[in-house]
């Protein structure tokens, strides 16, 4: 039985998540891949759309296993690293009223959040697992900051990388952060931390590339690009700075509206399996397991982060203009 992949970039090369209250080409075009007969299964209850957060790099082998041991056809979805996580979740919003999609599989928790206020996750069908950690990179420990807050020290200026804060992982953290710090502290340090000129990247690997060209001298970024680069020669030095940590689980969850059939809750239960994240943790996509660290870093409220997240997205938006 083949595996079928596709990918939003591959099907469109338009950089900008579509507005939630309508469908814009790429979706459309993703939408016709889904229905389009020819890419149909020959036994349609045992095939599976999965819209997938998880980098393509590591879910790919994963979910090609799924599909030779069950026979259930996978028909995935992945997103590009410019807008990880929110082109995904502004595609499951657009599609609320006729789901196309069975199961998405994030890779941070704040969407996964939203999704499920919103009604689009099942809120009895949804679990997280496994994390990565943001952190931060320099080519040498005695580089590294002693906090976050210390990026907008005038040191540093000209010399940060960072993904741009509208998407991913850093937006999530940026958001986590305005709860921790309280929102007039958290607006001073954003303002600060771009007047300090930082390189605004497309992803969180570009963050650590920049850094291995010795362009920059700090990065703010996840834990899983930094053991890629790792795992390809550079040397970099990481810290996980206290209380002002993220960790970001990965999660899996039941979209509503569709039918719960065998082969969906099959894929869902595999997803979220020990064996699953510890190919994972082998992969670098999540950490190791870190007896004594459950408490470790940012408490999450995540209703009081939703409930000022467009406020707190146009905030950055002003902030973090490019």
């Amino acid at each position: 039985m083949p595996f079928l992949s596709f990918s939003i970039r591959a099907c469109a090369r338009a950089s900008q998540p579509f507005e939630l209250g309508s469908l814009s080409l790429r979706s459309l075009a993703m939408a016709l891949l889904l229905t389009t007969p020819g890419c149909e299964p020959k036994n349609p209850s045992a095939a599976v759309v999965l819209y997938c957060a998880q980098d393509q790099v590591f879910a790919e082998a994963i979910l090609a296993d799924f599909s030779r041991e069950t026979g259930i056809v996978v028909k995935s979805v992945f997103d590009s690293e410019a807008v990880k996580t929110v082109g995904l979740a502004n595609r499951l919003i657009a599609e609320r009223d006729r789901p196309m999609c069975d199961i998405y599989w994030g890779n941070e928790e704040l969407r996964t959040r939203q999704l499920l206020a919103r009604g689009v996750l099942r809120a009895d069908a949804w679990a997280a697992f496994g994390h990565r950690t943001r952190t931060l990179v320099a080519r040498s420990a005695t580089d590294l900051p002693g906090s976050f807050v210390e990026l907008t020290n005038s040191r540093w200026r000209g010399k940060i990388s960072l993904a741009y804060p509208l998407f991913g992982s850093t937006c999530t953290h940026f958001l986590v952060l305005r709860h921790h710090w309280g929102a007039p502290a958290w607006k001073g340090w954003c303002q600060a931390l771009a007047a300090n000129r930082p390189f605004l990247e497309e992803g969180n690997s570009q963050v650590v590339r920049r850094l291995q060209r010795s362009e920059v001298t700090v990065g703010l970024t996840d834990s899983d690009d930094v053991r890629a680069a790792r795992r390809e020669g550079a040397e970099l030095a990481m810290a996980s700075v206290g209380t002002e940590t993220l960790r970001l689980p990965n999660t899996v969850a039941l979209v509503s509206g569709r039918v719960d059939r065998p082969a969906v809750r099959q894929l869902y239960d595999y997803l979220q399996s020990p064996e699953v994240r510890q190919r994972l943790i082998a992969l670098g996509a999540l950490d190791p397991d870190s007896p004594g660290t459950s408490a470790f870093g940012l408490d999450s409220n995540w209703s009081e982060v939703l409930a000022s997240l467009d406020s707190a997205i146009a905030e950055l938006q002003e902030i973090f203009q490019r």
